[in-house]
């Protein structure tokens, strides 16, 4: 009969407790956090964003659609938007419920390319963009 090693039991505990804590972070943030708001005003409104050109926390962050609907890296998932942070392709994607997710913050969905542009400025902290290369 094998038995479990503390090891295991300590991996398995810390595993359920981050579990638990992601579900309760999730319900405890508010619905429009979690959801793009369909305010009707065009530059907020996930279902028509805005091209934007701006310094963000010293970033250059630039958006647009894609020319021809593809994104530089074959379009796959951006929804024909090229997203770029000090010149580099950020890696955007649109999901089913219209809101966007970058390669930097794939777990925090926002209402827009811009604002996906903006958290992951924020989460790099000043780091360097590095390209996403996908095969």
């Amino acid at each position: 009969m094998s038995r479990i090693t503390r090891r295991q039991a300590l991996g398995a505990a810390v595993g359920a407790a981050v579990g638990t804590a992601g579900v309760a972070l999730v319900g405890a943030a508010p619905a429009a956090d979690r959801r793009p708001a369909a305010t009707g005003h065009p530059a907020q409104d996930h279902r028509d964003p805005k091209a934007f050109d701006e310094v963000y926390l010293g970033r250059r962050i630039q958006g647009a659609p894609a020319s021809g609907g593809h994104t530089g890296h074959g379009g796959h998932h951006g929804a024909g938007w090229t997203v770029r942070v000090d010149g580099e392709e950020l890696h955007v994607m649109r999901n089913a419920d219209g809101t966007w997710i970058s390669v930097i913050t794939h777990y925090e969905p926002v209402a827009s390319p811009h604002a996906a542009a903006r958290a992951a400025v924020r989460e790099l902290q000043g780091a360097h963009l590095v390209p996403f290369d996908h095969v």
